[in-house]
């Protein structure tokens, strides 16, 4: 088991790697560090897979926790408001799924239309995640408020700055992935125990 466990890995590596020229394309569009932070996700979403199937857990401490999304955050920011030299952002979107309807029809490539959805609801899988981590009741309603207004905030910082655009549909689709980590919290307890 265990060394089915540890190839599972592997493998999972060895795609990432193969799948490189795909992952390379984005940072045409965004800064360098997207490729460590897909990997990260990549590797972190493979990893709890094979463990529930293989059935394994793992202990992790709070502090380690805290580093973690800490770090996960700051590249998350540097995503967020450090794109390659090319246009200026200063436009907005207050209709919703108008852009996500832009991306469903096909009006740009598959590739770009799936990970900008795809990647604006699973980067922000980790913070609902973090939060039942934190809280030992946590509340639904608490992090729906929490996250409209932190996506908000995001969201007016990149217009003032022209270094995203301002649209209602990336604050749909970010708080619907906070959301997706909390509901898929249980899942993530089957992989980690958290000790203090």
């Amino acid at each position: 088991m265990e060394k089915r466990f540890v190839i599972s890995l592997w493998v999972s590596q060895i795609v990432f790697v193969l799948l490189l020229p795909i992952w390379i394309t984005l940072t045409e569009y965004l800064h360098s560090l997207v490729l460590i932070v897909v990997w990260v996700c990549y590797s972190f979403a493979f990893f709890s897979i094979s463990s529930i199937a293989f059935k394994k857990r793992f202990k992790i401490a709070k502090k380690s926790l805290n580093v973690c999304i800490i770090v996960y955050s700051i590249f998350l920011l540097v995503l967020l408001f450090f794109r390659p030299a090319g246009p200026v952002y200063d436009n907005y979107n207050i209709i919703p799924f108008k852009t996500i309807m832009f991306y469903l029809d096909g009006e740009t490539s598959p590739f770009i239309s799936f990970y900008n959805l795809a990647a604006n609801i699973g980067l922000f899988i980790p913070f609902g995640i973090y939060y039942c981590c934190k809280r030992e009741e946590a509340k639904l309603t608490y992090l729906v408020g929490m996250a409209i207004a932190s996506v908000c905030l995001v969201e007016i910082l990149q217009f003032l700055t022209h270094r995203g655009s301002m649209d209602i549909d990336d604050l749909i689709l970010n708080t619907s992935g906070i959301l997706l980590g909390y509901l898929i919290y249980p899942l993530f307890r089957k992989v980690f125990s958290i000790v203090h």
